[in-house]
């Protein structure tokens, strides 16, 4: 686990000094080692965290035998030692890294096909003098890059462009993120907050000649999709057992000590359960929770850690101990991210950082084995009879309780992005047509989800198209930045057996009906963790890492809300209209206590708006 960046430019519209500036903004994901390889026009930059091959002789840029080729590489390679032994030639390390450089050597770009891990890289040929980029299949490892006028620069993070001579001041606002970022909480692959600069694809490389940026897919979930499904329960379960287990063993690779984050829920626990299983050594677990109130539950973590026998440590903090993590929240991830519950898994990370330097995380199972609200939702909305009677609905709806009042909101959809306005509805969010109210009418770009058809082999379901919204962009864009950030923040590694994609094949070819059974969610990934533990352990509702926001929003962060959003610095922002954030405040402090999601989004753009504004 690392942090990488570089830029080519044949007009050297970079200066050299830029590169040491990029890599130092991002020190805290990589404390180990740092390196550059500098040439005309191009520089790649890394700072190490190590985790395989402790050695200097592993650091990067690593050249490859040949002295042709430099790679630098965020990630981990789980098979490079099975890989290596198809290798021609002779190895120097026992690094991952230079297994990955002389595999494209042998092999060619393609090679990416043979990988299992998580990874974004950049490999320079400087003979040909082409710049190759890759991203991991389920783009858990962050890639972000600027492409202007045939200049490129790449980095891990967005705020390795902002020390970049001269690329600051050519970042514009993309209006059309900021309706994306209302609407979902979070800014979706491709975009980011700014013109000009992109996520890199997941299941992607690109070739840079200097010129032209041509990319290339090398893995979707459109292909994974067979036309049969596989529905019996025993053949299922005793699959999905091995493939779990095979994950985890392979993730527990490293030279150094690994831990796992134990929420206490589901995912979390099976994970656990299986790591411990295949341990000679009893594993670490890490748990946080809060000394007030529901949101609590280190005390299930607890009771899990004492059934498999982990060795368990606790992380009790108290609600101003998460408040003064705030500002990191709306400051830290470099473009406006509304997920709250990073608050909580910074925190965790913090903790497992004075233990370990890899961690295991449970996302990618709700997706995956349908664990969400928003599925049951799909499933009503596209139901023909309450379609016809959307809007009857809405409107009774919205005369009884809060609670029918917020549900009101779901009904409230029109035919072409009804994925995305379910999740959206169901986080609290603002539906597009609040957007294009509460937008500037010159600042409203309206964001549209970009795969509005599903070109599978078999007929998908409206549950699994909904999952399938959930896996292209919540996971993608919201989980796994937030896993991401949070602990690189604290220079961890962490890793998510889950997102397998051999794990991902077997799901989405899994029968819906072994996901939910007698209305019960994740039912074949619960027959595993039964084996595990009892099934009264897990009787309870779902929280996971969840901070109290609403509660907050009224009490501890009023003023907070107040200041950010006053007339005045909504005004000076210049994006939405003061009167709706008057009118919704009003509404909410009233009493519209769901609406407080739509106060968080609000606040969180506000504020990063006056953080960026002071950059130069």
């Amino acid at each position: 686990m690392c942090g990488i960046a570089g830029f080519y430019s044949k007009q050297n519209i970079f200066s050299e000094d830029s590169i040491y500036a990029m890599t130092k903004a991002m020190s805290h994901r990589g404390p180990d080692a740092e390196g550059h390889f500098i040439s005309e026009g191009i520089a790649l930059g890394h700072k190490r965290l190590s985790i395989i091959d402790l050695e200097k002789r592993a650091n990067q840029p690593m050249v490859s035998a040949c002295g042709r080729y430099q790679i630098v590489l965020n990630g981990e390679i789980y098979n490079f030692q099975e890989i290596a032994n198809d290798l021609t030639v002779k190895l120097r390390t026992s690094s991952d890294t230079e297994v990955v450089l002389e595999a494209f050597i042998q092999w060619g770009p393609d090679f990416v096909n043979r990988l299992n891990g998580m990874f974004a890289m950049a490999i320079y040929d400087t003979k040909d003098a082409k710049l190759y980029l890759f991203r991991d299949r389920m783009g858990i490892k962050p890639l972000f890059y600027y492409l202007d006028n045939g200049n490129l620069a790449f980095a891990s993070e967005l705020k390795a462009f902002y020390v970049v001579k001269g690329l600051k001041q050519k970042l514009r606002m993309k209006f059309d993120s900021i309706s994306g970022f209302l609407h979902l909480g979070y800014i979706p692959e491709p975009d980011t907050i700014w013109e000009n600069v992109y996520k890199f694809p997941s299941g992607a490389y690109a070739c840079f000649d200097g010129n032209n940026l041509q990319f290339n897919t090398y893995w979707k979930y459109t292909d994974l999709v067979g036309m049969q499904v596989l529905s019996d329960e025993n053949i299922a379960k005793e699959q999905l057992h091995i493939l779990l287990k095979e994950s985890v063993e392979k993730r527990l690779i490293g030279d150094v000590p690994v831990g796992i984050f134990l929420s206490g829920g589901i995912d979390s626990s099976l994970l656990a359960a299986v790591a411990q299983s295949v341990s000679v050594n009893s594993l670490k677990t890490f748990s946080v929770g809060f000394k007030e109130g529901k949101y609590d539950e280190s005390k299930y973590a607890r009771q899990v850690a004492e059934r498999i026998g982990t060795n368990h440590h606790e992380f009790v903090v108290s609600h101003k101990d998460a408040l003064d993590l705030f500002d990191d929240i709306l400051g830290y991830f470099d473009e406006p991210y509304a997920d709250s519950s990073a608050i909580p898994v910074m925190l965790i990370s913090e903790l497992a950082r004075k233990y370990v330097t890899v961690t295991l995380s449970g996302d990618g199972g709700d997706e995956l084995f349908y664990g969400y609200g928003s599925y049951n939702w799909a499933k009503r909305l596209h139901n023909p009879v309450v379609r016809s009677l959307r809007k009857p609905t809405a409107f009774t709806l919205s005369k009884m309780s809060l609670r029918h009042q917020r549900a009101s909101h779901l009904f409230r959809f029109k035919g072409k992005d009804i994925r995305s306005h379910i999740f959206s509805q169901e986080q609290y969010f603002f539906s597009q047509q609040e957007i294009a109210d509460l937008l500037l009418k010159e600042k409203y770009l309206p964001w549209s989800e970009r795969e509005t058809t599903y070109d599978f082999q078999r007929k998908f379901s409206s549950v699994e198209k909904q999952a399938f919204f959930d896996l292209n962009y919540y996971l993608k864009d919201d989980l796994l930045t937030k896993i991401d950030r949070a602990t690189m923040k604290y220079s961890l590694e962490d890793r998510v057996p889950m997102l397998d994609h051999n794990i991902v094949q077997f799901a989405l070819n899994l029968s819906e009906k072994l996901k939910i059974k007698g209305g019960e969610q994740k039912y074949l990934l619960k027959q595993v963790l039964f084996d595990y533990l009892p099934r009264e352990l897990f009787d309870r509702p779902k929280w996971g890492f969840s901070i109290p926001l609403q509660q907050w929003m009224s009490n501890e962060l009023k003023p907070l809300v107040e200041d950010v959003l006053s007339d005045q610095n909504v005004k000076n922002a210049n994006l939405v209209s003061p009167e709706f954030v008057k009118s919704i405040k009003q509404q909410y402090y009233s009493g519209k206590s769901y609406l407080y999601n739509r106060i968080w989004l609000l606040l969180v753009l506000h504020k990063w708006v006056m953080i960026h504004k002071t950059l130069s």
